[in-house]
């Protein structure tokens, strides 16, 4: 039937086929017609996907809080005028760097993401005010962007950590029980919102949009909160390590030539998201895999005077970075147990490493150092 079908659609076309065009150049224009057609369609799905999306964010902050609701309905609606601003008038940045971007020692790289700054005075004092709200966007259904993959779920979210601070100091009555019964719609939030981070880290830009650094400051904020990070952690762990591994993959390869500056912010967010008890075990185990594996793969080229990647050599030591830094807090936090970290990947990592450090000392001094300080980080663990 299929084989009769596609014949009869080969007559209809070479029929009907308009004077002064072949056969094959109607069948491309027609195919071109029709795929139009079809990313028209897919376009006007996602719209209204989002847009359904937003309904039910709103459906459940209300279940949470009405009273919440109630009130920022009442408050005057600036945001649409803000955003009105903002499409005509962009936040202006070089897709460029001005310099090579090779001083990786300046934290003013990542600073200039406007999140490491701040990040401890958020940690206490969460800034989910109407001043954040003003300046996430609202859904518009005549376009749709990247941005606003970020913009919308930080709007949902920021209001989920503001309704949690009302309530911590009384001034609201907050359920949050609801957010058991609803976990499409918080895991769905969570998603966006991470996809649209993997995308602005895989293209930066500097200085960073706003947007990107409210994404940051609000997913951060979240999975530190004591009573919202178990309801986003438990329903969206998946999408959390898929997160990560996207994360660790920018960093390991990023070829670009003045990339310190991006992977820098990049380490710093992986880093932030490490002080989560529960994102930092399987963190751990991510970082041990990765460095694990590039040493061999280092060793092995070593021993057989073959060439090696020198980009991803000198991308590996922000890897390096996070982990000794990850295991050091690990450490210094008694309240956790240091052996419940790591598993199967720290016995891989820990297996013939004197030999590896032994063989790579003299080519690879840094590298060297470094696992091997990863090495008594790790052993010290053991022995508490």
């Amino acid at each position: 039937y299929l084989k009769i079908s596609k014949l009869a659609l080969a007559f209809a076309i070479i029929h009907s086929k308009p004077p002064g065009k072949s056969s094959k150049e109607y069948t491309e224009y027609l195919a071109k017609t029709v795929s139009e057609q079809d990313f028209g369609w897919k376009w006007k799905v996602e719209v209204l996907e989002a847009e359904v999306l937003r309904l039910r964010q709103e459906l459940l902050l209300t279940r949470i809080s009405p009273r919440f609701c109630l009130e920022n309905r009442k408050q005057d609606t600036s945001a649409e005028t803000l955003l009105g601003q903002e499409s005509i008038n962009p936040t202006s940045y070089s897709s460029q760097l001005e310099d090579s971007g090779c001083d990786v020692c300046n934290d003013s790289a990542f600073d200039s993401l406007g999140i490491a700054s701040d990040f401890h005075q958020s940690e206490h004092n969460v800034n989910t005010s109407k001043h954040w709200l003003e300046r996430v966007p609202p859904l518009n259904l005549c376009h749709t962007s990247k941005e606003q993959s970020v913009t919308a779920p930080v709007h949902f979210l920021q209001c989920l950590l503001e309704i949690r601070q009302l309530s911590e100091g009384g001034v609201l009555q907050a359920d949050f029980l609801e957010l058991e019964n609803d976990s499409f719609t918080i895991c769905n939030s969570v998603s966006q919102l991470l996809d649209g981070l993997t995308f602005f880290y895989n293209s930066p830009k500097f200085p960073a949009p706003g947007f990107l650094t409210e994404g940051v400051h609000v997913l951060i904020s979240l999975i530190t909160d004591s009573k919202l990070s178990n309801h986003v952690l438990k329903k969206c762990f998946k999408k959390m390590e898929e997160f990560k591994k996207n994360l660790i993959q920018i960093i390991l390869r990023n070829r670009s030539v003045n990339r310190f500056q991006a992977l820098h912010s990049v380490s710093e967010t992986l880093s932030l998201l490490g002080r989560n008890n529960i994102l930092r075990n399987s963190l751990i185990s991510l970082l041990l895999s990765e460095v694990h594996q590039f040493a061999e793969q280092l060793l092995q080229a070593h021993q057989v005077q073959s060439m090696y990647d020198i980009t991803q050599y000198e991308n590996i030591f922000f890897l390096c970075m996070i982990l000794e830094q990850l295991l050091q807090n690990e450490t210094e936090e008694s309240n956790i147990s240091s052996s419940d970290y790591g598993g199967e990947e720290k016995t891989k990592f820990l297996k013939n490493l004197d030999q590896i450090i032994l063989h790579l000392s003299d080519e690879f001094p840094l590298f060297s150092l470094y696992l091997w300080r990863v090495s008594v980080l790790l052993n010290s663990g053991q022995m508490q």
